[in-house]
């Protein structure tokens, strides 16, 4: 026979036995959602491994196996491609060099796309300033032209600025016509030609986040700067650039990355005797047929990236500190 007591003890207990099942329920369903979600992600992860991460293993592996005889590669382990990157061979004593035909390349690459980058840093700022300044109205539309170069194939654009440099083309015929110059200036196959449809191409890349950060300036802080007799150029510099900066760093990095990988551009604007990494890949795996070394070279380009934004973005990061 169950006693008062007993009773009483399993009423006392019932109630912390109901909160520890409740805990359990919420925890058990805060599993489930998370398990749902993973669900849900998967199609895309395994998108991403397959179309992105797959690559680059597949390179990845290619750099350490030997070239065939035409093309394809050899399953034999060897590091020939990495070493091809920096050094080259003697085809007669079999000694080897630094290879500065690579490191030419190299360079120019890095070169064209920070200097793409500064540049489209110093046209696209004050378009993204002015299309926020104007009304809310007319933004759109502003906005609207810029991104009608994307509407047009990047070849046909490239096309477009070589009719306009090149040697009988509109700018040399214009300036002839004037009687500016005597004759014409050679604008097409210089790194000059390059920088440029490198510029027009991703101008729009550096203008959009930019005016995606100034959008949320707030402009009550530029009057204040005003209202205490600050000059523009330090409104500029001291209130305007730090707030926008995100859009700044967005921007360079859309802007960087695209440009010391392009390939079009070089190839048409430079003539191939000013090529790229790019261009310099595509030959291994087309005509040079080494394709570990087309490989390894497009794991150093990758690498060279990575080194440069993380540069970046820690000196973007400690100088945005310093100043909050």
């Amino acid at each position: 026979m169950t006693s008062a007591y007993d009773v009483a003890d399993a009423a006392a207990a019932s109630p912390g036995q109901h909160r520890l099942t409740a805990r359990e329920a919420a925890e058990a369903a805060e599993r489930r959602d998370i398990r749902n979600r993973w669900y849900l992600m998967m199609p895309s992860l395994v998108i991403l491994m397959v179309a992105a991460i797959g690559p680059l293993f597949i390179m990845a592996v290619y750099s350490f196996l030997v070239k065939g005889g035409y093309g394809g590669v050899v399953w034999d382990f060897s590091t020939d491609a990495w070493v091809a990157v920096l050094l080259e061979r003697d085809i007669f004593d079999d000694t080897l060099s630094f290879a500065d035909a690579h490191m030419v390349i190299f360079w120019r690459s890095i070169k064209l796309a920070a200097i793409t980058t500064v540049l489209t840093l110093i046209f696209g700022f004050p378009v993204a300033y002015f299309i926020t300044t104007r009304p809310e109205r007319q933004r759109d539309v502003w906005l609207f032209l810029v991104t009608i170069p994307f509407w047009t194939n990047l070849l046909i654009r490239t096309f477009a600025i070589q009719e306009l440099i090149r040697r009988d083309g509109v700018i040399n015929n214009v300036l002839t016509g004037l009687g500016i110059i005597d004759e014409p200036i050679q604008m097409l196959n210089t790194d000059f030609a390059i920088a440029l449809g490198m510029v027009y191409v991703y101008l729009p890349l550096m203008v959009l986040p930019i005016y995606a950060s100034m959008e949320k300036l707030d402009f009550r802080m530029v009057e204040a700067g005003y209202d205490l007799y600050a000059g523009r150029l330090a409104v500029l510099r001291r209130i305007v650039i730090p707030l926008v900066k995100p859009g700044i760093i967005a921007g360079s990095i859309l802007v960087f990355i695209p440009a010391i990988g392009a390939y079009v551009t070089p190839a048409l604007l430079g003539g191939g005797k000013k090529m790229m990494v790019s261009n310099l890949i595509s030959l291994q795996f087309g005509q040079g047929r080494n394709w570990p070394l087309g490989a390894a070279l497009s794991i150093a380009l990758m690498a060279i990236v990575m080194v440069a934004l993380l540069i970046y973005v820690r000196n973007a990061s400690r100088a945005s500190a310093r100043m909050h």
